[in-house]
């Protein structure tokens, strides 16, 4: 097994635009799941393989329910990636989570429901472990490229997901408080439950760019302090993510990680009973266990 890793950055068209990165060329990657969200942009930055995708499309064309989370993932599964790093706005639940800081989430708690979360289904069935759902190598990595950047960052945190695209409520707020949560976004899920069915290391960064609406301020934020925070955020991002490049291109450790073997026990239906139609869908996700 190869110790090089080609790091795969999922996120906003802003976070691609970064100095140094060489060798660039758009290319449409076909997904047996359908239409990714865009073209992937291939490059190199100081020898690190990379592999960006727009999230929501480039002009931000598609809303949080309507991306195809399975074909995104499927892609970059096919064009190499082997490690992903999700970049995401998202609001504070809490007061010392103040916009402009990052914060590298270590759990999830998923309140979509209008959205595919498994690669597998009826003819092929697999259950994959959540219990710790980002890779904690990624996240080391992350927190000393932000600290490198000179970023303010929080390691670990609670990233709640609703499903919107409305905001949420008051009421609903002041419930994901109660629950300890510490962000909320509409995007990490079901991405990170998809990445680790594709047994790809997966990391978040959460880029606060205000507090949800349980926050008294909240209704006194101004559109052009918003846009501040998320210029300030964007600038940071490709600091962030120049930085972590180097980190993981020496990191001789990636090919062991556990986040690649997740899959090793977790498909349940027999050989004799799998679906070929299935097996064929799941050729990059999961043919490393299924060959």
């Amino acid at each position: 097994m190869s110790n090089k890793s080609v790091l795969g950055i999922i996120g906003g068209s802003g976070v691609y635009d970064i100095d140094g990165l060489s060798n660039t060329r758009w290319k449409k990657v076909e997904s047996a799941f359908g239409e990714p969200s865009d073209e992937l942009l291939f490059g190199e930055l100081d020898g690190q393989q990379m592999v960006f995708l727009p999230r929501h499309g480039r002009g931000h064309r598609i809303p949080p329910s309507e991306i195809n989370f399975r074909a995104n993932i499927d892609a970059l599964k096919r064009a190499g990636v082997t490690d992903v790093i999700s970049v995401s706005a998202v609001g504070s639940l809490k007061a010392k989570l103040k916009p402009g800081t990052f914060v590298i989430v270590d759990q999830f708690i998923d309140r979509t429901f209008a959205r595919n979360k498994s690669f597998f289904s009826t003819g092929l069935v697999a259950h994959v472990s959540m219990a710790h759902p980002v890779c904690n190598r990624l996240g080391e990595h992350l927190e000393l490229a932000a600290k490198n950047s000179n970023i303010e960052v929080v390691r670990g945190g609670t990233y709640l997901v609703m499903e919107g695209p409305q905001f949420s409520s008051v009421a609903e707020s002041e419930l994901y408080r109660s629950w300890g949560c510490d962000v909320i976004g509409m995007t990490n899920m079901p991405e990170a439950k998809l990445a680790r069915e594709a047994e790809m290391c997966y990391a978040t960064v959460a880029m606060v760019t205000d507090y949800d609406c349980w926050h008294d301020d909240h209704d006194n934020v101004t559109v052009d302090a918003i846009i501040k925070v998320l210029l300030a955020n964007a600038d940071n991002a490709r600091s962030l993510v120049k930085n972590v490049a180097t980190s993981v291109d020496t990191d001789t450790h990636s090919a062991a990680c556990s986040c690649k073997s997740s899959l090793d026990n977790a498909i349940i239906t027999a050989p004799d009973a799998r679906d070929k139609n299935m097996l064929d869908k799941l050729s990059a996700v999961a043919g490393r266990v299924l060959d």
